[in-house]
């Protein structure tokens, strides 16, 4: 649950979405739309570099970085645009790249820089993939049915899609939950919808789904990115409305959730009128310090970063940490966190870095930094299906799912599983994935999909 704020400090998602203003930009070149690919010259070999970016409505971008041959797959990425120059930053790799664009706008021409290392590097533009026959989507075999109700208690109504499979029912039925951040209901980055394809699967196979934007997305009121009780208060409301529902059994109610909505889906079943069933999909089950810093060293490894390099870098992040908790004077820590963003990155912006800065010492943040999930999952007494891949670079599955099941401990209704090459967006192998238009498509493991279906369906035989 705390791997939003995490990432603001790892992979620069606050500064993802700032916007690029006009006033520091006069003439902007073309939309960037699209894919910029090139290879990455490492020592014994190179590496294909690919990021993907989606112009969004006020201007920014929205950016990610795979690294296939890592196993990096959607790390976030802040892109700032200057008249002609380019700049694509991973912090969470410590990582970034500077280039200039081309007059016809087909090519980015400059240096890789990661800690103690930099190389030239050429990114070639390759336009976004789109699925054949633009937006013509056959029907499916269900009811799908736009919905709202209400979160009495926040006062804002959220929207979203409920899937019935055909029949009268009632069927078994489950709460989508996505990851942290301003995510629609089918939690889209790029082209890739995991809780939109989950949410097909399940409903093809006699499963009531429900998926829902994020406050503050689409069909839902509120303010985006809302706190973490705000978000079990959300799902409640979700499960209350299902509960109104004549196609929906009420014995087999269940959330599922992944990443941070993992999290929220395991602390609904804590609630006195919780889930039937719980299915957390890279869940965290560090406190959140530890988490920050176990993150940070795996994904520089990753990369393939040389052990002093690592330490370095960590060792820097945890003084930040410390930092954040341990001054109480919010605009102290804010000065002192702006001074170690800029020198750590001397290529951050000032306000780029007091915005960070401001969200890092953030009341919420403050709390999920010192926050562990562990000792609080005692409360859940439902069936609980834990879920990890072992190519996720940012919630360890060994660690996680030993955290979380010690938690957990007293319920003896515990399934725990670990996924063999399924990275944190629950992607398999990208050698695995579809060719379309050309282009591999990233798609949910099939694995996965399988193993929740039927761990929800063997439920309703017991």
């Amino acid at each position: 649950m705390i791997l939003r704020f995490i990432y603001l400090l790892l992979s620069g998602l606050l500064l993802l979405l700032s916007p690029v203003r006009a006033a520091d930009n006069p003439t902007p070149p073309r939309s960037l739309d699209g894919l910029w690919k090139g290879p990455l010259k490492v020592p014994g070999g190179q590496l294909e570099v690919i990021f993907r970016l989606v112009k969004l409505t006020g201007g920014q971008y929205f950016a990610t970085l795979d690294v296939p041959l890592q196993k990096v797959s959607h790390m976030a990425v802040h892109v700032d645009v200057r008249n002609d120059t380019v700049v694509f930053f991973a912090e969470e790799a410590a990582s970034r790249f500077s280039g200039r664009l081309s007059p016809d706008g087909q090519q980015l021409t400059g240096q890789w820089h990661q800690p103690s290392y930099e190389v030239p590097m050429l990114l070639r533009y390759a336009p976004p993939a789109t699925a054949p026959g633009g937006k013509v989507r056959l029907t499916p075999p269900y009811r799908e049915e736009e919905v709202a109700f209400a979160n009495a208690g926040a006062a804002v109504r959220l929207g979203g899609m409920l899937t019935v499979p055909p029949g009268p029912g009632p069927f078994p039925a489950v709460v989508l939950v996505p990851d942290a951040g301003p995510l629609d209901r089918d939690a889209t980055v790029g082209e890739y919808r995991p809780m939109g394809a989950l949410a097909d699967y399940l409903t093809r196979r006699g499963i009531a789904v429900l998926r829902c934007d994020a406050r503050g997305v689409a069909s839902s009121e509120g303010t985006p990115n809302p706190t973490l009780a705000e978000r079990v208060a959300d799902v409640e409301a979700a499960l209350n409305y299902l509960r109104t529902r004549r196609e929906v059994d009420f014995a087999r109610l269940g959330v599922l959730g992944h990443g941070e909505g993992g999290n929220v889906a395991l602390l609904s079943a804590t609630r006195a009128l919780g889930p039937a069933f719980v299915v957390a999909l890279a869940a965290a089950g560090l406190p959140g310090q530890e988490m920050a810093v176990a993150q940070q060293k795996r994904l520089l490894q990753s990369i393939g970063l040389e052990a002093a390099q690592v330490a370095t870098v960590v060792q820097r992040q945890q003084l930040m940490l410390d930092v954040i908790r341990q001054t109480p004077d919010n605009q102290q820590a804010q000065a002192m966190v702006v001074n170690m963003l800029r020198q750590s990155n001397t290529a951050l912006e000032p306000a780029a870095a007091q915005a960070a800065a401001a969200e890092l010492t953030s009341p919420r943040y403050r709390f999920l930094l010192g926050f562990d999930p562990a000792p609080l999952l005692v409360a859940v007494k439902c069936p609980v299906l834990l879920l990890n891949g072992t190519a996720d670079v940012s919630v360890d599955a060994e660690t996680n799912l030993a955290a979380l099941s010690k938690g957990l401990r007293g319920n003896h209704a515990v399934t725990v599983k670990k996924l063999p090459g399924v990275n944190h967006g629950f992607q398999s192998d990208p050698a695995e994935w579809p060719i379309v238009s050309g282009e591999r498509r990233p798609v949910f493991s099939p694995v996965a999909q399988e193993q929740i279906r039927a761990w929800i369906i063997a439920l309703q035989r017991k």
